[in-house]
């Protein structure tokens, strides 16, 4: 059997690690279990099978049975969730957990806002994964290997000071299976953003690539052209408009990282208090003393991104129900509104009140 080639790991949607192995000439023919077996380190059948049987392995960009006979020349493509045993030493810790759904086989949960998902750089505790594994001490959680991380459980992600839903996966075959529908884009994912401007489209689709920006490596950027980044498409549609600022809804048909922020940031809507892109200052209204001290107030009130994920629906991996789930506004996001929704309706008591006089 003769060697092979593999190419560059790549994170899909940032989380999923994507493989391609492509075969020598003189490959021999083998099934593509036992071949997968013998060339993925600490994998065992059981996992390779089910990656296969959910469709998740790929032979020239179809999939195939486990049962396949590998040819030279054929190109495997795989997203496989890494073995528990790969875990980093993350320690546990009694972090309060918002449980929305569990089962054996997986867990929502709605994650505050301030809590990191995962440890990183600066973060090595305090993170809604040092909780996860305090929840489940007596249960070894499939891992999934990212860009920096080990993340045990975790089937997708979403910022420090952005609340909501967020998918757990309990077991290897329900990591195996949730990774590969975020990976078809099949998730159902509703954002709810208020941001700066008036949106003036009540609906609107923006496509555009989103990399690293070249100068703020903390900042992700557009490359409109699409010679840089990853493909990313955000659907937006107005809900309410407030003179100076809107809340919209957001759907995600991709998952690259700040996406919902770049996007709007890039159709010249920044969201509401994001202070890495720059949304914590006046970017819409008056020049008034008491307008600029209800903006700071507000801000006070949600010291964060006006960003909250509200819907998730998914495909239970093992029973094939259709689950969904939607969970309210949290109090600081929904305490904003109510003063946006007050100055409006007293702001348009004046502009009443003066088309009266005018027309008297």
């Amino acid at each position: 059997m003769s060697a092979i080639k593999m190419t560059d790991l790549e994170i899909t949607d940032e989380m999923y690690e994507h493989q391609r192995i492509v075969c020598d000439k003189n490959q021999t023919s083998i099934r593509i279990d036992k071949f997968l077996m013998d060339r993925l380190e600490r994998v065992s059948r059981t996992r390779v099978q089910n990656a296969i049987s959910i469709g998740c392995v790929l032979v020239n960009d179809k999939p195939v049975k486990a049962s396949y006979k590998i040819r030279p020349g054929d190109e495997i493509a795989l997203v496989l969730p890494s073995d528990p045993d790969d875990i980093v030493s993350v320690p546990p810790e009694p972090i309060p957990l918002d449980i929305v759904y569990e089962d054996d086989h997986l867990m929502v949960i709605n994650k505050p806002a301030g809590l990191v998902v995962h440890p990183g750089v600066g973060n090595t505790s305090g993170t809604l994964v040092n909780g996860l594994l305090y929840h489940f001490q007596n249960q070894a959680l499939p891992v999934m290997k990212g860009n920096s991380a080990d993340r045990p459980g975790l089937v997708h992600r979403i910022d420090k000071d952005t609340s909501g839903l967020l998918l757990i996966a309990k077991n290897d075959y329900a990591m195996t299976h949730l990774s590969k529908q975020f990976y078809d884009h099949t998730i159902e994912r509703e954002y709810i953003a208020l941001v700066w401007g008036n949106v003036e489209e009540d609906t609107g689709t923006i496509v555009g690539n989103i990399g690293r920006h070249e100068r703020d490596r903390m900042q992700m950027t557009v490359f409109a052209d699409g010679s840089q980044g990853k493909h990313a498409v955000t659907h937006y549609e107005v809900l309410e408009r407030m003179y100076y600022v809107t809340l919209v809804k957001c759907h995600l048909e991709t998952g690259r990282t700040h996406q919902i922020r770049v996007h709007m940031k890039y159709i010249g809507h920044t969201l509401f208090n994001d202070a890495r892109y720059h949304g914590d200052k006046i970017l819409k209204g008056t020049v008034y003393t008491k307008y600029k001290q209800f903006v700071d107030n507000c801000f006070k009130i949600l010291p964060r991104q006006a960003l909250h994920a509200r819907c998730l629906g998914f495909i239970h991996p093992v029973t094939g129900e259709s689950m969904y789930f939607e969970n309210e506004l949290p109090e600081d996001f929904a305490q904003v509104l109510s003063k946006w929704r007050t100055y409006v309706a007293a702001r348009k008591e004046i502009l009443e009140k003066e088309q009266e006089d005018m027309d008297s």
